[in-house]
Formats: C-alpha cells, structure tokens, sequence
C-alpha cells in the first residue's frame, strides 16, 4: 500500500463582484538627505608640508596641485577643509589620517565638524 500523502486542499475560484476593491492612494515620501560633515587638518608647526600632501593624496584622492593648494591653506590659515562626506565617511577618514600621522611619528591632527 502506497505512503499516506496528505490530502490536497480544493481550491475554488473566488467571485468578486467589485465590493471589494480598495483605492490606495500614493502619498509621496520626502527622505532627507544625511546630514554632512568636513573633514579638516589643523595646522602644526612640526608636521612636514610633503606628509599633508601625501595624507590628502591617499585619503581624499586630490591631485598633486589641489592637494598643494589645500596644504597651502592648511599652513597659512591653521586649518583646512579637506572634504565633505556622511558621517560614518567622515569619521573614517578622521581615524585613517590620525593614524597615518601617528605611524608617521607625526603630531597632525584631523577633525570633522558640522558642514
């Protein structure tokens, strides 16, 4: 005798007469977008000016002039907007850049701040 299956549920066509009909109406959703942040480098007096432009070469991906010209600005007026990202993006950054300035033996320091 063969195994018991399990019975097999009658499925019966379903009649609408049209009572049943919902209209949903699409309400347009507003998403902000994430608050930003700037990534800034502080100027020191012992860091050399080759270490800032590499740090903004690797970790900012400026070209050699751009980052020249950020470095020059970091120099002359103590701090310098390196770039704007998300949160989670710029403490990142923050954190890479402190601790290649840290392997580097380096006292330059890196903040984000309310862009």
């Amino acid at each position: 005798m063969p195994a018991d299956k399990p019975p097999v549920p009658v499925v019966r066509p379903r009649t609408d007469d049209g009572q049943g009909a919902v209209v949903a109406e699409r309400k347009e959703q507003k998403t902000e977008p994430p608050p930003m942040f700037q990534v800034i480098l502080l100027n020191d007096d012992y860091t050399p000016m080759e270490f800032v432009v590499m740090v903004l070469q690797e970790y900012f991906s400026r070209d050699l002039e751009t980052a020249t010209q950020i470095m020059l600005k970091i120099h002359h007026d103590g701090r310098g907007v390196c770039g704007v990202y998300s949160k989670d993006v710029a403490g990142t950054k923050v954190e890479l850049v402190l601790a290649a300035a840290r392997r580097g033996g380096h006292p330059l320091q890196c903040i984000m701040e309310s862009a």
